[in-house]
């Protein structure tokens, strides 16, 4: 998958979590219309009740509208920002016009002495579920002028003005309850204080919400990554490989470094696929291969290829491992003792593997938009060339004398050498000592 696509991908993820949380934004904003009209309706008596019915049908409407709208070919990014205005500009409008109490002739700054504020919260608390960050901004922003909007509609229409600044200094306590409760206290101070509180919620809320996303993002890439890694190496790559690539953005980059190869083969594999037929081969090789590549995964090794009935591994690459040699040994020695104590799919296997260590090439190949990982080098030849031999020295495992003088002592006898193109020398070969040599579970 290309940069390009993954980034899109992730942003489609966001698009899809957007309209969820839209979706989810308005259904709250609806049963939180109901509940406020409710409470008025019936704290106010029935004179108003009314009022406040049909202001509550508006806003629901208004709801109803935008959740049709949200996901659908008529919408647009700007739409939600429409949406949230026309709810601030008629919370203001009704700040400013409607008068707290119609029955009785009060200023209408006397309306600040009633909770109206604590709505501009719940518009950005309904904002919020939207999980994005530029639209709790915009909320913070609107909702700010919306409030001190209405606020100087109202302070520009008083035929008398007090202010915080008109208190006599070092008031007494009567002065300053006549003053604060005076009808034509406006008290913009105030105002801006309430107005300041919110921008501030609004922008750190915002803050919260874009560093929430790009963690998801960054979790989101990192998943990517170890689908990537997943679809190179099959389901067989070890939770730490995978991890460590993750972490090294390098690690499948081309690379030339002494490795061990694995090379094994199952004996006999003409015959097995004659008698049982292509249904039943499939079913005993997918459980081979599986239970194969867990013990290769254990010891730190990566299955880069299947050839037919044949697997091979590589021990320090692409992760690095100081004992790949020793590792690449003990993986082959509990791969036999599988053979000698496993069935799969009902089925009695019998192995050869040969070990190599070696310069090799590893690194990403292909064309098309189709790549593997993939393992160059005498060292990978060698592998399956020893594997073949086993036939000739009726062994199990052969290891060549480079992979040999990298393991413990007294694991591993010399049995012989033998001529490789290429080389000027002979290679020496070693198998397993008898006392080392993987039995069968008697007790199974």
């Amino acid at each position: 998958m290309s940069d390009q696509a993954s980034a899109k991908q992730t942003e489609d993820m966001f698009y899809a979590a957007e309209l969820a949380g839209l979706r989810l934004a308005i259904k709250g904003r609806l049963v939180t219309v109901v509940i406020v009209v409710a409470m008025m309706a019936l704290s106010r008596g029935p004179e108003r009740a009314l009022d406040y019915i049909l202001a509550g049908i508006l806003f629901g409407g208004i709801g109803i509208a935008h959740y049709l709208i949200v996901g659908s070919r008529y919408d647009r990014n700007w739409v939600k920002y429409a949406f949230i205005t026309i709810d601030i500009v008629l919370l203001s409008v009704a700040v400013a016009l409607i008068p707290a109490e119609p029955d009785m002739d009060i200023p209408q700054a006397m309306i600040y002495r009633f909770s109206i504020f604590p709505i501009y919260f719940l518009l950005l608390g309904i904002a919020a579920f939207s999980f994005s960050p530029g639209l709790l901004l915009w909320t913070g922003l609107a909702g700010t002028a919306g409030w001190m909007g209405a606020f100087f509609w109202i302070r520009d229409g008083m035929e008398r003005v007090l202010e915080w600044g008109d208190m006599p200094l070092n008031p007494t306590q009567e002065q300053f309850l006549n003053h604060v409760l005076d009808p034509d206290f406006a008290g913009m101070g105030s105002r801006m204080q309430e107005a300041a509180v919110f921008l501030v919620v609004a922008i750190l809320i915002a803050i919260v919400m874009r560093r929430a996303r790009n963690t998801v993002r960054r979790q989101l890439e990192a998943e990517q990554e170890t689908t990537l890694i997943s679809q190179m190496f099959g389901r067989f790559v070890p939770a730490e490989v995978a991890e460590t690539m993750i972490k090294d953005e390098g690690a499948l980059d081309p690379v030339e470094r002494e490795a061990t190869v694995l090379f094994t083969d199952v004996a006999g594999f003409t015959s097995l696929t004659e008698t049982k037929g292509p249904r039943a081969i499939v079913d005993t090789f997918n459980a081979f291969f599986d239970a194969s590549s867990e013990i290769i995964g254990k010891h730190n090794g990566v299955v880069t290829q299947f050839l037919g009935d044949a697997i091979l591994a590589t021990f320090n690459v692409p992760v690095e491992d100081e004992r790949h040699a020793q590792r690449a040994l003990e993986a082959a020695r509990d791969l036999i003792e599988l053979s000698k104590n496993e069935t799969f799919a009902g089925e009695q296997l019998n192995i050869r593997i040969g070990l190599s260590s070696g310069p090799v090439i590893a690194g990403n190949v292909g064309g098309g938009g189709r790549q593997s990982y993939t393992v160059y080098g005498d060292s990978v030849n060698l592998a399956a060339r020893l594997e073949s031999m086993n036939k000739d020295f009726d062994t199990s495992l052969l290891v060549s004398q480079s992979t040999a003088e990298q393991v413990d002592d007294g694991i591993l006898q010399r049995i012989g050498e033998t001529e490789v193109r290429g080389l000027s020398e002979p290679v020496g070969l070693y198998s397993l000592t008898p006392d080392h040599q993987p039995k069968p579970d008697v007790t199974s």
